[in-house]
């Protein structure tokens, strides 16, 4: 199948269709050009196969419905793209449907636990949400495990036939636009020791080995990283193998400590001049002269918007939270993009 959309890399930049991002764009004394704007919507293909907890996700007006979610996650994609968003992270395990929790009973994965298999429905889901991707000239980050859920995996065996199964169905699909996540977060609670910091990357290594001369782009294979929690530096193992560096800035109070925590990034020994990404950053302001967001562009770092529904609040607010409203339809969605609209030249 010929996609419209290629992604690629050329030392800290990325391309799309053999042009730079954003092309020419600067503002504010900063480069626009090359990088990658992006916002964390893990639940797109959000479903809970646990009959006890699936009701939590009732929509205001009706039953949950996982084809409803997807429907109107891609029914909004072009409006995100109006606003210069080129990128969104989603994941097979999705995230926390309340932002943050400890326990997490509900079961969202589009593998089986026994086998790594992947489990058609949710594929099905994806693959409408790559294609129209692939048809706005979007690249989305595609996560593979969450550690709310990689836990229920019954072997380590499980979550390497896991992520071939997952490399072979982008692969046998012909994406060209996407990028790979292995892990969100992969030095939180996760229980297998292949997915953790020291090992993290043999499954890194081991979609790029596996993916390699197979796709039509310029690596000709999956380009592919993990992330780490807020605040975190990429371990050198990472930093060797990675064809971009994943950044969080949860837990990132001050916008000083995103700047350095970028230069750490580059200061690593292994690190070999790779584009930086956030991907995940809960902090908001973005009608301050200073914020998360600036303080990472400032370091020429593409930086990921993470919102969810807060204690009190509705419907309208935040991604992660399920039922999602997938509008920009609260005043911090409307922060966030109206600051990207600018920021990119799309206001």
């Amino acid at each position: 199948m010929k996609r419209k959309t290629t992604l690629a890399i050329h030392n800290e930049h990325f391309l799309i269709n053999d042009q730079l991002t954003y092309p020419e764009r600067q503002w504010r004394g900063m480069k626009i050009e090359g990088l990658l704007m992006n916002s964390r919507m893990v639940q797109g293909i959000f479903d809970d196969l646990n009959p006890q907890t699936r009701s939590m996700w009732d929509y205001p007006d009706g039953p949950w419905d996982p084809d409803r979610n997807t429907r109107e996650f891609i029914e909004q994609m072009p409006v995100w793209r109006r606003h210069g968003l080129l990128s969104f992270t989603i994941n097979l395990q999705g995230g926390s449907p309340h932002g943050y929790s400890r326990e997490q009973p509900w079961i969202n994965s589009a593998f089986d636990f026994a086998d790594g298999s992947l489990r058609e429905a949710y594929m099905a889901r994806l693959a409408k949400i790559l294609d129209r991707a692939d048809e706005l000239g979007m690249a989305p980050i595609v996560g593979l495990f969450y550690f709310g859920q990689e836990p229920r995996f019954e072997s380590e065996q499980a979550i390497v036939r896991a992520v071939d199964n997952a490399t072979d169905w982008l692969i046998d699909r012909g994406y060209t636009n996407v990028l790979i996540e292995i892990a969100n977060e992969c030095d939180i609670r996760y229980r297998h020791e292949i997915i953790k910091p020291d090992r993290a990357h043999e499954l890194i290594e081991r979609v790029q080995q596996r993916s390699r001369g197979k796709l039509r782009t310029p690596a000709g294979r999956l380009l592919v990283s993990t992330s780490y929690s807020g605040g975190r530096v990429p371990g050198d193992n990472v930093a060797a193998v990675a064809d971009f560096l994943l950044l969080h800035g949860n837990s990132v109070d001050n916008p000083d400590r995103i700047g350095q925590v970028v230069r750490e990034t580059r200061k690593l020994p292994a690190y070999r001049g790779q584009p930086v990404v956030f991907n995940e950053d809960d902090h908001f302001d973005f009608d301050k002269p200073t914020n998360n967001m600036l303080a990472a562009v400032a370091e020429y770092a593409s930086w990921g918007y993470f919102d969810y529904r807060m204690r009190e609040e509705g419907f309208d607010e935040g991604y992660q939270s399920v039922p999602v409203n997938w509008g920009i339809s609260s005043a911090r969605k409307r922060g966030f993009f109206g600051l990207l609209a600018e920021m990119t030249g799309e206001k």
